[in-house]
């Protein structure tokens, strides 16, 4: 098989932390786990060249990267359809997010959100949460990303609408 013809191949994790110390930290987790290849990187500018370079398995950003940048960065790549990480799980950190914060991480497209200080068994939880429960990617006209709905509710047929009901509802009838 023409190498330039084959599949993708996703490589390692990419770690997007302005601090030093705790990139170096995940990363060590991520290698306890079995991860061998483990970049990092440091800024924005480094975070965006990384990702158009090569696909990734996971990728793990702080928001402490600028107030905007690694959300619009992270909308930006899921809307890219020839992006090369447009599908690759994106688990978000931060040392004091709030509810703001973590909604807009949401509706940028990032996959799951994990407050700082964590531990290892905490990362862990979230990366086989991410392999356990994957959530299909949805595009609609605002949003581009991992479907938000934590939970599938089974509703039952008894309980289903149909679309006499759905039309009966609408103002004007």
């Amino acid at each position: 098989m023409d190498m330039a013809q084959g599949p993708i191949v996703k490589h390692g994790v990419l770690i997007a932390d302005p601090e030093f110390h705790m990139a170096s930290l995940i990363a060590a987790m991520l290698r306890g786990f079995g991860h061998q290849m483990v970049s990092e990187v440091s800024d924005l500018r480094q975070l965006r060249s990384a990702l158009t370079l090569r696909s990734f398995s996971l990728i793990i950003l702080d928001g402490g990267l600028g107030l905007r940048g690694p959300l619009d960065t992270v909308r930006q790549m899921r809307t890219a359809a020839e992006h090369p990480n447009r599908f690759t799980p994106v688990i978000m950190t931060s040392a004091a997010p709030d509810a703001q914060l973590i909604a807009r991480a949401r509706d940028a497209g990032v996959t799951e959100f994990l407050r700082k200080p964590f531990s290892a068994t905490d990362l862990q939880a979230r990366i086989a949460s991410l392999d356990l429960k994957p959530r299909n990617f949805v595009e609609a006209p605002d949003y581009a990303g991992p479907d938000r709905r934590r939970r599938q509710l089974d509703i039952g047929a008894a309980e289903q609408r149909t679309e006499a009901q759905d039309t009966k509802n609408l103002p004007g009838n």
